[in-house]
């Protein structure tokens, strides 16, 4: 371990002690959610079930609730609930990171929790270089750092290319990893790489991105690309930036979502069908996956969308910003990617509610269902003589589905205390699943067939759950508080 490193250690660890005590006295901080002691948290990095033990890594500025340095977090956990924090896995403190070690992900080689990301360096003009490097830890929690493995850009694009994805192909006894990339004409592309040996890297070329495959334009740089294989689908996750708002589509800053279809790793090429956005909600960027022991497909996303309601969030005058959603297990049924709240979060529950809603025109509420950290299910509704049914949760974010247009929306207060919405089309509605935190709300619509991941800002005294229609609805209520 250098000096420089060793410094940057010793300056985040005293950084996070001090601010530690003002950042837990927010009354916004979450109860069940991976959250960064101090500082600013964004994207999921390094997800992994390894040795046993699920490792999560995500970037991570412990000086400020900013974007200035990126650092990478650690948390453990073995179970999807509870989570450890573990020591700082990486500071940017070689030639090859000056300015940030940024997103990458994470195997095992050779029995060792292996990490490859990339060093990000700016020089005195502000010019960009990036680099693919690697550390390795052998207990999962230090990390020997071996520096760069791919130094050099593919001809055609800029320094904008980051967030290496690897994984092993067993009948091949190959590496890979796809990495986020933009051309010098500034089009989002997805690269794949290959190596034998996990030190010396080719690059096989484009597999997928803005006019290719079918696609016109389709925005200036992808992000933290993920690809595997899914009930036998293989599936492309990707964040592009500089995608237009079409309707109920794209309507954050930047988007994430997936493409579906079949991967030839000799051409390279990826045929696939259209982008499908992966979660509504007004915070949602930058999943990984990862297959746990179980040969589950788990997926993360960070709760947060760059350049969009960071700086004026609550939660910055108290040092801190942003958090990670609730693991998602990922499946394709019939076509349609269904995503699901990992089972383990049941452990959160107390003692359940269960009950009939009957909502009419005056807001009402349920005995016993209000919090601010709790799991409503609502199902078996019966649209009697209304056309609209809503939950208002503590008096700010609102869940509507109105059948006479067949469309769901999810409403808060936005920057500048303005009102916003997202929206998405639905056919029926038989199911939503919320999962409330103090500020924070994760919806799960039919079983998972689409999901709003957002932050809110209620009135921190405020519990109430209420509920509404124009006429009169039931539905069946499942109520737990969670801890």
């Amino acid at each position: 371990m250098t000096e420089k490193e060793l410094e940057l250690r010793k300056l985040a660890q005293t950084e996070t002690e001090k601010k530690r005590p003002i950042v837990e006295s927010d009354p916004n901080r979450l109860v069940y959610h991976v959250m960064p002691p101090v500082g600013l948290l964004n994207d999921p990095n390094g997800w992994i079930h390894w040795n046993g033990v699920y490792h999560l890594f995500y970037q991570w500025n412990p000086f400020a609730p900013d974007h200035s340095t990126k650092f990478w977090g650690h948390v453990t956990s073995t179970d999807l609930v509870h989570w450890k924090e573990e020591p700082t896995a990486l500071v940017p403190s070689e030639w090859y990171e000056t300015h940030g070690c940024y997103s990458g992900s994470a195997i095992d080689y050779n029995g060792k929790l292996t990490l490859m990301y990339t060093g990000n360096v700016k020089d005195e003009h502000n010019e960009r270089s990036s680099y693919q490097c690697t550390a390795a830890s052998a207990d999962g929690t230090t990390f020997v750092k071996h520096g760069p493995v791919v130094d050099q850009l593919p001809s055609g694009y800029t320094a904008h290319f980051r967030d290496p994805k690897v994984w092993y192909e067993e009948d091949e006894q190959a590496w890979y990893f796809v990495i986020g990339a933009q051309t010098v004409n500034e089009e989002g592309r997805v690269l794949l790489y290959r190596s034998d040996d996990f030190e010396e890297w080719s690059c096989l070329g484009p597999i997928a991105g803005s006019r290719l495959g079918g696609l016109g334009d389709f925005g200036y740089m992808w992000e933290c690309p993920d690809l595997f294989s899914l009930d036998g689908t293989d599936m492309l996750i990707v964040s592009p930036q500089g995608l237009e708002a079409d309707g109920m589509n794209y309507n954050n800053v930047y988007q994430a979502g997936y493409f579906t279809g079949t991967l030839d790793r000799r051409v390279p090429q990826f045929k696939h069908g259209a982008f499908t956005e992966l979660d509504r909600g007004f915070e949602f960027y930058a999943p990984q996956t990862t297959e746990d022991a179980d040969g589950r497909r788990i997926l993360i996303g960070w709760m947060g969308v760059p350049e969009q309601f960071e700086a004026n969030q609550p939660t910055v005058s108290y040092g801190w910003v942003h958090a990670l959603t609730l693991p998602r297990v990922l499946n394709v049924e019939n076509g349609a990617l269904k995503q699901r709240p990992a089972q383990e979060l049941e452990m959160l529950r107390g003692e359940g509610v269960h009950a009939t809603v009957t909502a009419g025109e005056a807001p009402t509420t349920a005995e016993k269902i209000s919090g601010k950290s709790a799991e409503l299910k609502l199902s078996q509704f019966d649209f009697h003589s209304g056309q609209a049914f809503e939950v208002l949760i503590r008096n700010e974010a609102r869940i509507k589905y109105d059948l006479s247009n067949r469309v769901l929306t999810f409403e808060r207060t936005g920057e500048d205390d303005k009102r916003e919405q997202r929206q998405c089309a639905l056919a029926d509605l038989h199911e939503l699943r919320i999962y409330i935190d103090t500020s924070s709300i994760e919806l799960f619509v039919n079983d998972g067939e689409e999901v709003f991941s957002s932050r809110y800002f209620a009135d921190v005294e405020d519990e109430s759950i209420q509920f509404k229609s124009d006429g009169q609805v039931t539905c069946h209520a499942d109520f737990w508080p969670l801890t």
